[in-house]
Formats: C-alpha cells, sequence, structure tokens
C-alpha cells in the first residue's frame, strides 16, 4: 500500500515543532504496517475549520492521479473539525479509491467504526467550537475598547499604538475626495479611473475598481461608527467624513441602485450518495424543475439510469417527502434504548479491538522487562562485563521511554464509556426532525443507504445487522403520501 501523510498546525497554541511530532508518528505507523510513505503534505498555521488550504487542496487534487491508496494523519481532527468538509472530502477521496487512515485513532473498516468516528470528529468539532468561543471572548473585549480585531485596515486609516484606529493623513485625503466627488454628481467609475491614473492604490494595494470604491462609501468607519459582530460604537473612532455628507451620498446609492437578480436557491440534498434505486441500483440524485404553469420550483430525486434513458423506468419521488420518510424512519425504529444498548456495546469492543497502537508497546515492555530480567540473572551468575552494563542501561532506558509513551497514548486517545456512548447517542432522541443540523446529523451518523422500491423502502443503517424494510402501506399510514406521487421531471 502507498499512502501519503497530511500534517496541520493552527496558528492559535502550537508551534512548527508540532510538525515533526505527527510525520514521526505517522511513519512509524506506516511502518509497523508495511505502508510505503511517498511524500507529505503540510499546512502551517491554518485551521481545520475551514477546507481553504493549499496543501490540503493539492492532496485532494493529486489524489485524482491515482498514485496513492491512503492519506495517513496523526489524528482525525488534523484531517478536519468540521463533520460536513470531512465528509465531503472523504467522499472525494473514496471516489478516487483513496482511504483516510489515523495513525492514533485507529477506526475499524465495519459498519459500527462509522459511528465511532463520528463521535470522535464530533468531539474534535466540539473543541474547535469551544477554542472559536474563548477567542471570541477576547474579540469582543477588544471591540468594546474599540480596537482592531484583526482583518484589513480601511484606506484612510492605521493602527495606533493601542490597536485603535487613527486617521493617517497620507491617505484620508483621497477618502474626502471620493465622498465629495461622488456627492457632487460623479459616477463610481469615473472616480476609479481617475484616482487609478494618478498612480494611487486601495488598501491592499491594487488599482480602484468600481467595486472598491462602492465598498468605501458604505463603510461607516468614515463617520466615526466602530463596528465588530454586534458591537456598534457611534464615534468609536475618529470620522474623516461628515455625516451629513455621507448620508447624501447613501441616498444616491440607494436611488442608483438596480434590484439585484434573484438568486437560485440552493437547495440541499440530504440523502446524496446514499438514495437508490431499488430496481436498478444505480444511485438517485437531486434535481430541482419549475413549473411552466405556475412557476412552482420542484425538488426530487431521479434515478440515474432513468435520466440518462438506460432502460430504467423508476419515478422521480418527492425530494422532501423522502427525506422527512428516512429522518422520521431512523429515528423511531434505530433510536430505541435496546438498539442504543447494543449499539454501545458493540463500540466499546470496538475501542479494544482497533487499539493496536498501546498493545504493541506493551508487548515491547514486556520484552524489554524480560531483557532486563535476562541481564539481572547473568549479573547473579558472575557474568558481568562493560557490555553487560551497557546493554542493562539500555534496557532500562528503552522502559521508561515505553512507560511513558503508554500513558501518554493512554491520555491521547480517549478510552468512552458505555455511559458516554449512550449519552452520545440519545441525544438524537429528542431533536427536531425539521432542524437542517439534527436532519444531517442523522443521515450522516446512521443511514448507509436507502433503497426505493414500487412497494417499500429498504433501509440498510451503520451497524451489524442494520437492515430495515418499510412497505408502502406503512408509508402511508405513517405520512398520509403515496410512494408513486412523484415529481415532475
Amino acid at each position: 500500500m502507498k499512502a501519503v501523510i497530511y500534517a496541520r498546525y493552527s496558528s492559535d497554541s502550537q508551534r512548527e515543532e508540532s510538525i515533526e511530532g505527527q510525520l514521526r508518528e505517522c511513519q512509524e505507523y506506516a511502518e509497523r504496517n508495511g505502508i510505503t510513505i511517498l511524500c507529505s503534505y503540510i499546512d502551517r498555521a491554518l485551521s481545520a475549520r475551514t477546507a481553504d488550504r493549499p496543501e490540503f487542496q493539492r492532496m485532494i487534487r493529486d489524489s485524482e492521479k491515482g498514485l496513492f491508496d491512503i492519506v495517513l494523519v496523526w489524528k482525525l481532527d488534523r484531517f478536519s473539525r468540521d463533520r460536513y468538509d470531512s465528509a465531503h472530502y472523504k467522499h472525494l477521496l473514496k471516489k478516487n479509491g483513496v482511504k483516510v487512515i489515523s495513525a492514533k485513532e485507529n477506526i475499524s473498516d465495519g459498519p459500527e467504526g462509522i459511528i465511532l468516528e463520528s463521535m470522535l470528529e464530533g468531539y474534535a468539532e466540539y473543541y474547535s467550537a469551544e477554542l472559536s468561543m474563548k477567542i471570541q471572548r477576547g474579540q469582543k473585549e477588544n471591540a468594546l475598547k474599540c480596537k482592531n480585531n484583526g482583518g484589513g485596515t480601511p484606506l484612510g486609516y492605521a493602527i495606533g499604538k493601542d490597536g485603535v484606529l487613527e486617521i493617517n493623513p497620507i491617505t484620508a485625503p483621497i477618502i474626502m475626495e471620493i465622498f465629495k466627488r461622488y456627492d457632487d454628481g460623479a459616477m463610481m467609475n469615473e472616480i476609479a479611473d481617475e484616482l487609478n491614473a494618478r498612480g494611487l492604490k486601495t488598501s491592499k494595494g491594487k488599482p480602484f475598481r468600481t467595486a472598491s470604491i462602492s465598498l468605501i462609501l458604505k463603510n461607516r468607519k468614515y463617520i466615526g461608527e466602530y463596528s465588530y459582530k454586534d458591537v456598534i460604537i457611534p464615534d468609536g473612532i475618529p470620522a474623516i467624513v461628515e455625516k451629513a455628507m455621507f448620508d447624501r451620498v447613501q441616498e444616491r446609492l440607494k436611488l442608483n441602485s438596480r434590484a439585484p437578480a434573484r438568486k437560485k436557491a440552493n437547495e440541499e440534498y440530504l440523502l446524496s450518495m446514499k438514495l437508490f434505486c431499488g430496481d436498478c441500483g444505480r444511485l438517485m440524485v437531486g434535481e430541482s424543475g419549475t413549473s411552466s404553469t405556475k412557476g412552482v420550483v420542484h425538488q426530487y430525486y431521479k434515478c440515474g439510469g432513468a435520466k440518462r434513458h438506460l432502460g430504467c423506468k423508476r419515478k422521480a419521488i418527492k425530494k422532501h417527502w423522502i427525506e422527512d420518510a428516512v429522518i422520521i424512519q431512523t429515528v423511531s425504529r434505530v433510536l430505541k434504548d435496546k438498539e442504543i444498548d447494543r449499539l454501545a456495546d458493540r463500540i466499546i469492543e470496538l475501542q479494544e479491538q482497533e487499539d493496536t497502537t498501546i498493545p504493541a508497546m506493551q508487548r515491547q515492555l514486556q520484552e524489554c522487562e524480560k531483557g532486563i530480567e535476562n541481564m539481572l540473572n547473568a549479573i547473579q551468575m558472575g557474568i558481568l562485563t562493560s557490555s553487560t552494563k551497557d546493554r542493562l542501561e539500555q534496557l532500562e532506558t528503552q522502559r521508561d521511554e515505553l512507560k511513558t509513551a503508554i500513558l501518554q497514548a493512554q491520555l491521547e486517545r480517549p478510552k468512552y464509556t458505555k455511559e458516554q456512548i449512550i449519552s452520545w447517542i440519545s441525544r438524537f432522541k429528542n431533536g427536531n426532525p425539521s432542524d437542517p443540523e439534527y436532519r444531517r446529523q442523522i443521515v450522516d451518523t446512521f443511514v448507509n443507504a436507502v433503497y426505493v422500491y414500487d412497494d417499500r423502502l429498504v433501509f440498510t443503517y451503520n451497524f451489524k445487522d442494520g437492515t430495515e424494510t418499510i412497505t408502502k402501506r406503512e408509508i402511508e399510514e405513517a405520512f398520509s403520501s403515496d410512494l408513486s406521487e412523484s415529481a415532475p421531471p
């Protein structure tokens, strides 16, 4: 098997040295498991809350070349701390024949491993959210003092020693000129062209454009208003433009603005990659269409075979109906106390089965202690040389290092108790079925696949023997709807 390593550290509390530790442990894992490392992708001082990481994206693109089979990470939170980003990019890698493996949190390939992995990613996301809250508290304190909280410094200002914006005497006249010229009737493109002709630049060192002029004219900082999220403080910073002129400019902007084009709604299809046609086995994909008579937008799932005219006659099925059916079915039939208890027992077993790192070190420790015992027996028999003494010291040092490493591994890889696992799964029982995030969590965590037939739905869940069938009659009784009722193609 060929692998690449992905390593990352964020800028909040980690240092460059943490990368070396991640690489070392991933390489050790690879050696133990006969995996060949081809190269490493490293993002420094970048958060895993976003997928906008240069090396991460390069790794995703490189996976299309078929050069490697595994992405090896130290822990799952190095890959992503956002469960939806994680699911999306793991799916892309899976399409390219690549699997993500954690060196410290070895997750089973079996279905229960999906639930355990979801727990680990959930806790990583919780940690990231908690850290974000701490950072936001500090930023709010800065905001209450009208201090700069990062980001670009607006043209016309500079950051003073105390972190508060102060007027820049060199660039502030440009701001005053922009407002005055627009107030006098000039067009934004005319203002931009004249400023560019004089070689002037924006705060980012780029030529002026109509969009940059528009942003300046709408920026309330220029009348002294400090704002950061929900903190708004009038006269919190020095003003460059008089409020009367600013108000006149806003009125003209309003009159000159055009009604924005109506944006097409980005509808999320929860069952993408999980909904299959029971007749031909192909994926059912999300689509939308607009009624020619009433202009109503319909969302639905359609069989890929029927869509591409490959012989399948499966009709489209309404998006909201099938998604509601899957959510309610999963909550009512899977999240029962007896089933949750069984799942918790299985995950406890899985934790023990998949913990290969600590048992390997414990075996090394046993061999080391046996070697020390043999050396001591030799010394008692009168065999004492400089080599004997050196070897004994080496073994004792190795023993101490192994004991420390085992303790560290036990701290780094938490073992969840049955009560913790039951509590984590049970929180899904009483969620709001109409809440988008709750719906995503139910589908991502528990649903493996759903097959659509004329008279039934067949559900496959992420645990052993997790298959349920619900008939058309049961669907009609539970949801007062008809499975054969389809959206317009």
